[in-house]
């Protein structure tokens, strides 16, 4: 018997509780953003609209819904930093998501220690197991198939350093289970949660 299948089409709704499109497209990393203001004021906020996109040069990239201060600072200062948000650190993350004012330090805010970086001005969450120092490439604000802009900007940064710690490495190779990272799985509050026994090895065919 074939599936009972929901069928919608987004621009006339989805006609359920909450949309399902964040929790089919899932779990998704968390783009933990950093950034300083034209007049040097450093931000922290979660993203859930983020992701890898190039090898060489490794390029990353997150989504804002909103011009939020993320995007006025990278436009102004051209440097954003990532952190891994973990299992250890979650909760510190969430605290990161306030909705407060653009002098508030969410650093602070959530108790949490800033680690200098090298190569931009911009800090980064000392307690990550990872984090990266990037540059703008492109910010481009999205726009539907009818060519209309929508409010949200999509930020494509270059990684120019990477920030590792090394209890997380194994002959060389970065444990990604190990650091227990968290993710964006859908719903109002839905997260994932990856452990070294939810890992499993499927190499490419040749």
């Amino acid at each position: 018997m074939p599936p009972d299948i929901h069928f919608y089409e987004p621009r006339l709704g989805h006609g359920l509780p909450h949309d399902p499109f964040n929790a089919i497209i899932g779990p998704r990393p968390i783009g933990w953003i950093s950034s300083r203001s034209a007049d040097g004021r450093v931000n922290l906020a979660p993203y859930s609209f983020f992701n890898a996109f190039n090898y060489h040069p490794p390029i990353i990239g997150f989504s804002s819904t909103g011009r939020k201060d993320t995007i006025r600072n990278v436009e102004a200062h051209g440097e954003f930093g990532w952190s891994l948000a973990t299992w250890e650190l979650a909760q510190s993350m969430n605290a990161t998501a306030a909705m407060v004012a653009p002098e508030v330090d969410e650093f602070e805010l959530a108790g949490l220690d800033k680690a200098p970086s090298r190569l931009i001005d911009v800090p980064r969450v000392a307690r990550s197991p990872a984090s990266m120092e990037c540059k703008v490439v492109e910010i481009i604000q999205l726009h539907g198939t009818d060519g209309v802009l929508v409010p949200s900007w999509l930020v494509l940064g270059e990684v120019v350093a990477v920030h590792i710690d090394k209890a997380f490495l194994k002959d060389g190779i970065y444990q990604t289970g190990l650091a227990e990272p968290i993710l964006r799985a859908g719903g109002p509050g839905g997260y994932a949660h990856v452990t070294p026994p939810a890992m499993f090895d499927m190499p490419r065919p040749k």
